[in-house]
């Protein structure tokens, strides 16, 4: 009997419930889609939910010294970035160092405990498996410990240039007495045992309920079937209706099910919707560079034919998305109703989103045939009517704000004056200006 690869026998381990047909590269491939995991199924160790809560807020773990994790992930919004000065105008966090900011927009870490391994599935009306899971955008981490190394010895981040570097920073502190009392002193001795001690510290906090409240007026509405509002009632339909929103197709959402667990607002699989490109990041002063986002990864995972994954990124969840102050991997919109209209008007409008009528800017040219236009509503010819009305992209929007946790409603701004923010400026009835001809469809029906 042919021995199961080690990537088989790990998914085979991790993922309770599902079975393994085989790997593809270095992940495997499932015959179903693994189980949501319930509330109940995460609990961590209450001294290590303290330690990694302490890590969490520690600024000794940056070089310079003085930027924790929190910096990036703002307990007060949501564990997202707040953004002020020059890295809002550019739309991504500050890094420890002056003058550098992240390469991307850094995400919530509310619900992070549910994003599931690496894994390939194909659905019945898929012509081919699909990645999904894992961490970062490009999905290149595969579990929390792994996760905390970016942001760590990112130079663009905390600033970190080694373990060891590390390890003599926190080595003799109280954070250092602290890790080896919990994890034993070769935990501060050695340096990737003490990288590898902060990852399972921070996943236990990350894995605690504080990170998942669960308190939002949507949760309250899935319970006990607290009414939503007409509009809310409206968007939360066209959220759903394939023939419009089409959101739910990929932010998956179960209205059925009492447990908010199953409404995570992702299928956590990838997709490349050709985000606009955004002049203010340093790296893309230079015409040259591209984010080209999962093919990095497929390439390390040894993934047949990579260059069929560039220009895909993670579907992020949308829970608490109103209250952030920029959108997307690049953090190129500044309004979520921005954000909504772009989906609904990308393949109606493009001049509007891409200058200089080049379509889908942010992908290099030969990629584009990655790109998804295929699915509603992005899948209709420029000058057509959208999917969505104007009136529809504020009903949408308004259902989105349901997603925010009490803690947070405060911070969300007025709707009135979001909108007069938007960038969006719907056509009345006049002809797209012509965009460069598009790409031919590549594989993605997603």
């Amino acid at each position: 009997m042919k021995r199961l690869s080690l990537a088989l026998w790990v998914a085979a381990a991790l993922i309770p419930g599902v079975a393994v047909a085989e790997s593809i590269g270095m992940t495997p491939r499932l015959d179903a889609v693994p189980p949501p995991a319930e509330s109940t199924a995460f609990k961590p160790d209450p001294n290590l939910v303290a330690l990694g809560k302490r890590v969490f807020f520690d600024p000794r773990l940056s070089e310079p010294q003085g930027t924790s994790c929190a910096a990036c992930h703002d307990p007060g919004r949501a564990f997202a970035p707040t953004l002020k000065g020059e890295a809002l105008r550019i739309g991504v966090p500050a890094g420890s160092r002056p003058g550098h900011v992240a390469a991307r927009n850094a995400p919530s870490l509310l619900y992070l405990r549910y994003i599931p391994h690496r894994y390939f599935f194909q659905d019945d009306d898929a012509s081919f498996p699909s990645p999904f899971g894992g961490f970062f955008a490009d999905g290149r981490a595969d579990s929390i410990p792994e996760q905390i190394r970016g942001p760590l010895f990112n130079p663009d981040e905390m600033g970190n240039r080694s373990a060891r570097d590390l390890q003599r920073k926190v080595a003799g502190t109280d954070l250092g007495q602290a890790l080896a009392k919990q994890f034993g002193a070769d935990a501060v001795h050695e340096p990737e045992r003490l990288v590898g001690a902060l990852g399972k510290a921070l996943e236990a906090y990350f894995q605690s309920d504080e990170l998942a409240p669960f308190t939002s007026r949507f949760d309250d509405f899935l319970r006990k079937r607290t009414p939503l509002s007409a509009a809310e009632l409206r968007g939360l339909a066209l959220f759903r209706n394939p023939d419009k929103g089409n959101c739910a197709s990929c932010h998956l959402m179960v209205e059925s099910s009492s447990r908010p667990e199953r409404s995570l607002f992702t299928d956590f699989g990838y997709d490349a919707i050709a985000v606009p490109r955004n002049p203010l990041l340093p790296a893309n002063k230079d015409a040259r560079h591209f984010d080209v986002g999962l093919c990095q990864t497929a390439r390390t995972l040894k993934w047949p034919e990579p260059d069929q994954w560039c220009g895909y990124f993670r579907t992020a969840g949308l829970r608490n998305v109103a209250v952030r102050q920029t959108f997307m991997h690049n953090g190129v919109f500044r309004t979520l109703r921005d954000t909504v209209a772009f989906y609904a008007t990308r393949s109606t409008d493009p001049a509007q989103w891409y200058p200089d009528g080049k379509r889908f800017n942010d992908v290099p040219a030969r990629y584009q045939g990655n790109i998804n236009v295929n699915a509603v509503p992005m899948n209709r010819r420029p000058g057509s009517t959208p999917a969505l009305t104007e009136d529809e992209i504020d009903d949408i929007v308004v259902f989105l704000r349901t997603l925010t946790d009490a803690r947070y409603v405060a911070l969300m701004p007025d709707p009135a004056a979001d909108k007069a923010r938007s960038v969006h400026t719907p056509k009345t009835g006049a002809k797209t200006v012509a965009v460069e001809h598009q790409a031919a469809p590549g594989p993605n029906t997603r």
